[in-house]
């Protein structure tokens, strides 16, 4: 690992840029910088769900999301690294089949909530969703891992199967949206 940053601010970014991982600089509301501050937000809400009481295979998974994602953040921010690989997003798909196998198919459409834990994996979901958004939005542009890609994709589908994976171990019913409810 490079040098460890001892003092936290260094007045580089005060013209509005700041330095990628091969040394580079680039305008801070460059669209990479957008999507590796999406990832960043991301593992911040993968966070949140880490500080909640999980069950230990749940628990162990988002430790290890947590260290993807920011692996995917160095991976953004250096171009032309490649870091993720299909291994990774092979184990989010046995995860979501193992945590997905008991839980009832679904008829209707839910809504984000149910206990706090599911809740936040319903947030992280939405966060994840649109990070994905960003990474294909500068894959028009650079190129990206298509790994990475395919690990957002896996990630949003387990964050929705965690939180009704929550919701069940708690005996908390998904919360059905009801069309036209209000109207």
């Amino acid at each position: 690992m490079g040098h460890r940053l001892s003092k936290i601010y260094t007045r580089t970014g005060d013209d509005g840029t700041t330095g990628l991982g091969d040394g580079s600089r680039i305008d801070k509301d460059s669209l990479r910088v957008e999507v590796f501050g999406s990832v960043d937000e991301l593992n911040s809400v993968i966070g949140q769900l880490a500080a909640c009481s999980l069950p230990d295979e749940i628990g162990r998974e988002v430790s290890d999301i947590q260290n993807d994602l920011f692996d995917i953040g160095g991976e953004l921010c250096i171009p032309g690294r490649s870091v993720v690989t299909d291994r990774q997003v092979e184990r989010l798909e046995q995860c979501l089949d193992a945590l997905n196998a008991p839980l009832q198919p679904l008829k209707e459409f839910i809504l984000p909530g149910g206990t706090p834990a599911a809740a936040v994996c319903h947030l992280a979901r939405a966060v994840c969703r649109r990070t994905e958004r960003r990474v294909v939005s500068l894959a028009r542009e650079e190129t990206i891992n298509a790994a990475t890609l395919r690990y957002l994709n896996r990630l949003s589908d387990l964050l929705f199967v965690m939180a009704r994976s929550l919701n069940n171990a708690e005996g908390v019913p998904d919360v059905l949206w009801q069309h036209g409810k209000n109207t």
